[in-house]
């Protein structure tokens, strides 16, 4: 696994070619402060992408029947694998962290033919 922080600069391309490439993909969405602890927002649903908006400051992580926005993210550190990306996490202003991770769907194996 290889993981790199983002610069500024970097988000909105860097997401709009990710989100490219993420059909199919499930996500779950955790989020940890002090405040608030540790939970989970989504839990392994399909994801649909995630974009960056530099004019709202903004990040927006759409998943089945949820879009999960982030305001005013200050660092954005992803993790990728050989299966492409992994995981994104982002801390927003309040210094809360929200924890993308990736993973590709189970394939069923092909219905046995009887005869």
């Amino acid at each position: 696994m290889h993981t790199k922080k983002l610069a500024k600069a970097e988000w909105k391309a860097y997401f709009d070619r990710m989100s490219k490439s993420l059909g199919g993909r499930m996500a779950e969405i955790e989020v940890a402060s002090l405040n608030l602890g540790h939970q989970v927002e989504a839990n392994w649903v399909p994801l649909i992408g995630i974009v960056y908006d530099p004019k709202d400051d903004i990040v927006e992580i759409a998943v089945d029947q949820l879009d999960h926005m982030i305001q005013k993210p200050r660092e954005i550190v992803v993790e990728e694998g050989p299966d492409g990306l992994a995981s994104v996490e982002i801390t927003d202003s309040d210094g809360i962290i929200q924890i993308v991770k990736l993973k590709s769907p189970m394939m069923l194996p092909a219905p046995s033919k009887t005869k």
